[in-house]
Formats: structure tokens, sequence, C-alpha cells
């Protein structure tokens, strides 16, 4: 019996109910996938390499009689390396059977071929239309919907990742951007945080977050934030969206913002703060950085960060003028400290 296929709107539709196995090189999944796939590499890098070579001198036949041999040694491997995947799921629910749903870059012989074998072992098999070309093309439109945003302004160190953690708690619709980009947003946001993605698997993740908080009516709650953050950038369309958006703008005293900067930051090593205090040098001033970085050596913390808050507060400033801020409805919050729980009631009794 043949394989069947589904579009990606299906696989979307029934993907947790299944197991997504993506047969792409280990080079291609480490760049980016279907953030619940699992890779089962049909071809290694290099085997990959040499394999598309020939298609491309030679013809399609050749690039299969080479590709044959590699396949048939490691059938055996990759079947038993589904049945443990399926062992582990099955944990849950033992009389579950999950389906397969396989995929390759255009859903083209990669994806094909696995799917023949482990159909012919006996597993419920479905092949991807179109590939991962076509998921991506999915996660691309999901960037031009018309969500509704609710965007939490506030100068740094008003704790605002912290205030969405809450309203999460709350029941509320969230996305954390910062969370799904591994960076704080600012010259010091990589410190303590994991490798960011690359842009096309920040993409990826965000798409999923979109479809999943959108599928009440209430609106989702928004970081503001540049477009940047870190190595990333908030595609075009939903930046442009979040920028036309009403804005609850947060605003806590100085000396309050700067307790919670010390206290999230005074933890990290000295080198680090360094490092990210030079990257920031031309804007900041030689003096300023210059001084803010001995105070750093000598362990003044506190200082340093004063001096760098500073700049901060003038920066968003600066930018708030120029480009969204400006442009949309903006809701004033005044609250007397850094408080997550205390801050995210104010923010719910606004109407």
């Amino acid at each position: 019996m043949a394989v069947q296929k589904i579009n990606i709107d299906e696989l979307i539709a029934q993907n947790s109910h299944g197991l997504i196995i993506d047969v792409r090189s280990p080079g291609e999944f480490e760049h980016a996938h279907i953030p619940t796939a699992y890779n089962l590499p049909l071809f290694s890098n290099e085997e990959r390499a040499i394999i598309g070579t020939t298609y491309k001198k030679q013809s399609r036949e050749a690039a299969i009689k080479a590709g044959l041999p590699l396949f048939g040694n490691k059938m055996l491997g990759m079947i038993e390396t589904v049945e443990s995947w399926i062992s582990a799921k099955q944990k849950n629910n033992a009389s579950a059977k999950p389906t397969i749903y396989i995929h390759c870059w255009r859903g083209g012989m990669r994806s094909a071929a696995v799917a023949w074998l482990l159909d012919l072992y006996g597993y419920k098999v479905v092949q991807l239309s179109g590939g991962y070309k076509a998921y991506r093309n999915w996660v691309l439109a999901q960037f031009n919907l018309p969500y509704s945003f609710k965007v939490l302004g506030g100068y740094t160190g008003s704790g605002k990742t912290e205030i969405l953690q809450e309203l999460e708690k709350r029941k509320c619709s969230v996305i954390d951007l910062e969370g799904l980009a591994h960076h704080k947003g600012s010259a010091y946001g990589a410190i303590g945080q994991p490798v960011q993605p690359s842009q096309e698997m920040f993409e990826n993740r965000l798409a999923h977050c979109l479809l999943e908080q959108n599928k009440t009516t209430a609106p989702i709650w928004i970081e503001d934030e540049s477009q940047r953050i870190g190595t990333v950038l908030i595609p075009p369309p939903l930046f442009h969206l979040m920028s036309n958006s009403t804005c609850y703008f947060l605003t806590i005293p100085f000396e309050e913002r700067l307790n919670f900067i010390l206290e999230g930051y005074g933890k990290f090593d000295k080198q680090s703060l360094i490092n990210a205090t030079l990257r920031i040098q031309k804007r900041l001033g030689g003096l300023e950085t210059k001084t803010a970085i001995n105070h750093i050596i000598e362990g003044e913390f506190k200082e340093a960060f004063f001096i760098l808050l500073k700049y901060y507060d003038k920066w968003y400033e600066k930018n708030a003028n120029k480009e969204s801020l400006s442009k949309i409805e903006l809701i004033p919050i005044l609250a007397e400290k850094v408080d997550p729980f205390l801050n995210a009631g104010l923010i719910e009794k606004i109407k």
C-alpha cells in the first residue's frame, strides 16, 4: 500500500498526536527544524554533499545508485532508533501507537525512502507533501495574520519579562520574545543565556507560539522590543503590528530599577560585563565607559550599573520618540517598585 501524503495544514493540526521525523542531514536539522521534530538523517552532511554533487553533475539515476548502499547499511539502525522514540512516547500512553510523519527538504526521495522502510516494518507512516519547504512557507504566513497585541513597555530594569510570566500564570495569552531569542535585548542580553537560535529557528518557534496563543480571542501580551534581539530579528510584518498596538508603559523609580538590575546582573563574572560594556563604548562615550569598567573591576557593581542604566534610559527615550511609541496609544502605569505580582495586578485592572 502506498504511503499516505498530507499537506502542511493537516500536519500542523495533527502533529501533537504523532511523531514528526525529519530525515534531512544533521547540518540542515541543526540550522532549523520543526520544533517538535526528531532527526533521523538518511545521509550525513558529507554523504549529502557527495550525492548532491552527483545529482547535479551526472544524473538523478546516478545519485540514487550512489545513495542506495549508504541507505542499505543504515536501515536496521534507523528502525531501532524509531522504536526507541516510540517506546519513550508510549510510556505516557501505553495503548497509543503514534502515527509517524516523515519529511525532508521538498518531500522528495529522502523522505520517500525512509517512509517506505518504516511502512514496510509496520508503522503507520504519512509523508509531508512539499517537505520542510512547505513548512517554512506556513511559518512565514503566520507573521502576516491580524493578531491583537497588548505591548508591555517600560524602561530597562522594570521587570517586564517577569510581569509577562506572571500574566501567563494568570491564564493571559503571552509570548516571550526574549525567551524565544535566548537574549535579553541589550548589549548585556546574552550573558547567562543559552546560545541564540538561527534566525530561521527563532521564526519557527515564534510561529508555533503565535498559533498556540491565537487559539482564543484574547489579546496577546508581548514585550516592547527593538526589532533586533541580539542576532535575531522580529519579522517585519509582526514588528510593524507591534509598533502600532497599544503600549502599556510601566514607570518605576530609577533606584528600584537599579536594585533590580544589580540583583540580576551582579552575579555574573566581571569579564563578561566588561566585554558587554565595550560593545556600547561608541554610544556610551569614552569617559563613561572607562569609569563603568573601573567600577566593575573594583566590584562596585551598583556604581557601574548606575552609569549604564542612565545610558539605557536616555537611549530608550531617544528611540521611543523616533519610532513606535510616538505613533501608538500609550497607557501609563505608575508602580512603586519592581514587583511582578503587584504590577501584573495593576495591568489587569486596566480595561
